[in-house]
């Protein structure tokens, strides 16, 4: 008789124990946020001038690593936009860079986007354990350009989500801390002539935004919201990154982004970027382009379009600052007042 309440425990337990295999792991969410996208321009120079010229950043300076070189537009809170080049070198390049030059086949824009974790082996294990493929975490060589010398840290590790899950190629980052001198050059880089602060969002432009949000669901990022970009003829999602976001989209009819992903498939069409003063912003990158930029309201507020897509083969939006507001918070106030008016 007593062979029942230890059975009942016995297959509650091991109930208990099939939900817990069954449950995904937990995403550790230390520090996850937009880190940076690789842009890559049809020459170094093209892509520097457009992004100097033009749309008023400071560019620092790269190095060139075999058969490309890079450049760097450093935004607050260490994010950037990593501009890269092929030299014309008889080198190999690394498998990344294979995989976007295959999509790009040599015109400028982006298939690539990097986000940060301070957790980057806990953030492996995670994805691995949902049923993604990563491959290992790998450093920057003592002898790396990218590093800082024998005996110091590795400035960077980071590992590929791998094949991505996403319509575009997907890595995962971690810093070690920046050096006091380093730091000061970090903070000149970051004064920008149009005002340019902080990397706000990326938009992924695939045939299907459904997709990606269930991918990034997948991912761990379920926070999503229903948004649509009457600038670009586009709808979707609003993903939330920590304090940034990923939009997925696909095209609203026909309209600019249908152009965008008829001519280059799917690709990260485009940047929204935070600027201390709107109206300083809009008249650079107006004169730069010689033409008169429109404001509008956009997700992120008050908005312009910079016709960059050209140039860079993406947008890039550029949005007054608005702490107040979550990364999709007035996303959210957008898309309920543009499905109450459709």
């Amino acid at each position: 008789m007593r062979l029942f309440p230890r059975l009942a425990a016995a297959v509650a337990t091991l109930s208990l124990s099939a939900l817990a295999l069954a449950a995904p792991t937990p995403r550790p969410s230390a520090g996850e946020r937009l880190d940076h996208a690789l842009l890559w321009g049809r020459s170094l120079d093209q892509i520097t001038a457009a992004m100097t010229v033009k749309l008023g950043f400071q560019v620092a300076p790269g190095r060139p690593q075999g058969a490309l070189a890079n450049r760097y537009v450093r935004l607050d809170g260490e994010r950037f936009i990593e501009l890269l080049g092929l030299t014309g070198a008889d080198a190999p390049l690394d498998p990344g860079a294979q995989a976007d030059q295959a999509a790009l086949h040599g015109a400028a824009g982006a298939r690539t986007l990097v986000l940060h974790s301070d957790a980057l082996d806990a953030a492996r294990a995670a994805l691995l354990a949902r049923g993604l493929a990563a491959t290992p975490v790998f450093s920057a060589a003592p002898d790396d350009p990218d590093g800082t010398g024998p005996g110091t840290p590795p400035r960077w590790s980071l590992f590929a989500v791998d094949p991505s899950p996403l319509s575009s190629r997907l890595f995962y980052i971690r810093y070690a801390p920046v050096r006091p001198d380093i730091a000061a050059d970090r903070r000149s880089a970051r004064e920008h002539p149009n005002g340019a602060r902080e990397l706000s969002a990326l938009w992924l432009l695939s045939a299907d935004a459904e997709a990606d949000r269930a991918q990034l669901a997948r991912l761990g990022y379920d926070r999503a919201t229903p948004v649509r970009l009457a600038q670009i003829g586009a709808r979707g999602y609003c993903v939330a990154i920590g304090a940034s976001a990923l939009l997925a989209l696909q095209p609203d009819g026909a309209g600019a982004a249908a152009d965008a992903l008829a001519q280059g498939g799917a690709q990260i069409a485009g940047i929204s970027i935070g600027v201390a003063d709107l109206e300083r912003a809009r008249h650079l990158v107006g004169r730069g382009y010689e033409r008169t930029l429109e404001r509008y309201r956009g997700l992120a507020g008050a908005s312009f379009l910079a016709p960059s897509r050209d140039d860079l083969g993406l947008w890039i939006e550029f949005h007054a600052r608005d702490r107040a507001t979550g990364p999709c918070g007035a996303a959210a106030a957008g898309a309920a007042s543009a499905n109450a008016g459709r």
